[in-house]
């Protein structure tokens, strides 16, 4: 890769588009798991361009939108106590929980800081021993390494007051959760390209083997995806189920060794609970034994109850591909980036957001 302008090249673009016209032959419904690519594919009207007969759905590919009510709830419940500084994300502070967002708990006082790095919450609590800093581990495994690695830095540091709360969430098993689902109507999906950065390819062998169906792990700019779309196309009008990576430029079959490496010292897998599809076995992060005194969870010892979500979001069938944002009843209503009534709304990532903001009324082929 020289510049980043040759991933957004018109006449590569229009090259794709036009193979991809006299390739498809049949419907086929093709899932994009990653909220960035979901992103990029509005914001760069791709979704208009493409044959009538692709219909792109929007999978849970947005951490942020898939973190549990009940964690939002907990944290802001610790944010809320007067010894604690609690840290994450921007994207974080604004998704409600059952009665306020972390962003409303600051405005009435509590120390809610948003940071760029879990390492600058290591430095906050070197700089504020009388308080206990928690970074609020919100991610895919691709943010994985650098909360792990914070947990190694305060340990070797010897600080008491640093833990973080862990939502870390795995891809293949939300992949494989969405396959095995009884409403499951999506024929290929387009892996995220960052998540194949660390963690590679191998997982996505056996789920394409097992239920006959492609996979392309897939970069994020206009050419990447048109390219990731027309090499699943392909595949299904072949009737193959391979797993190809379009984004050789960055992913290699083995992943960063290093990244995983940190991984797998301070995480062990979990089952996790995802907000609007429900539990999905192994496919969670949680801190290991060895670094207990580190995981929020157990530290602070609290239990909070389960809230129900609101009954006029649709989240979950949004997340799962069984509907597009638009076609939600209080979509741009009672339900903006403003007044979000759920989580896919709050994100830049979340495809409700994403659809609102570039004004996107998409349909369903």
């Amino acid at each position: 890769m020289k510049y980043m302008s040759e991933y957004r090249d018109a006449t590569r673009v229009k090259s794709y588009l036009a193979e991809l016209q006299q390739v498809v032959t049949k419907p086929w419904t093709i899932m994009e798991v990653c909220g960035g690519q979901t992103h990029s594919l509005v914001k760069n009207g791709i979704l208009s361009m493409l044959p009538d007969k692709i219909n792109m759905v929007h999978g849970p590919g947005c951490p942020v939108c898939v973190t549990p009510l009940h964690l939002i709830d907990k944290a802001v419940f610790l944010a809320e106590k007067p010894d604690v500084i609690m840290c994450s994300y921007g994207d974080m502070l604004r998704v409600p929980g059952s009665k306020k967002s972390l962003l409303e708990a600051k405005a009435a006082g509590a120390d809610v800081r948003i940071l760029y790095s879990p390492l600058e919450a290591v430095k906050l609590a070197k700089e504020n021993p009388g308080k206990e800093v928690i970074f609020f581990a919100v991610g895919f495994e691709t943010t994985a390494p650098a909360n792990a690695l914070s947990v190694l830095h305060a340990e070797r540091a010897g600080l008491k007051n640093y833990s973080i709360l862990t939502s870390h969430v795995l891809v293949p098993p939300a992949i494989e959760a969405l396959i095995r689902d009884e409403t499951n109507t999506v024929q290929g999906f387009l892996a995220a390209g960052h998540v194949c950065t660390i963690m590679g390819m191998s997982e996505y062998f056996p789920l394409a083997e097992k239920y006959k169906i492609p996979i392309v792990v897939t970069g994020f700019e206009p050419v990447d995806l048109l390219q990731g779309i027309l090499m699943l196309v392909k595949q299904l009008e072949a009737g193959t189920y391979n797993v190809e990576n379009q984004y050789t430029r960055v992913v290699r079959p083995e992943g960063n060794p290093q990244a995983r490496a940190v991984i797998e010292k301070v995480f062990e897998v979990s089952n996790r609970e995802w907000r609007g599809i429900g539990s999905i076995p192994v496919s969670g992060y949680e801190v290991n034994k060895q670094y207990t005194a580190f995981d929020a969870n157990k530290k602070m010892n609290i239990s909070i109850a389960k809230a129900e979500e609101s009954k006029e979001c649709i989240a979950g069938e949004i997340l799962k591909g069984l509907k597009k944002p638009s076609q939600c009843p209080q979509f741009g209503k009672k339900c903006t980036p403003i007044n979000p009534l759920g989580a896919p709304m709050v994100s830049s990532e979340g495809a409700c957001a994403v659809y609102y903001h570039f004004n996107c009324t998409e349909e369903p082929v």
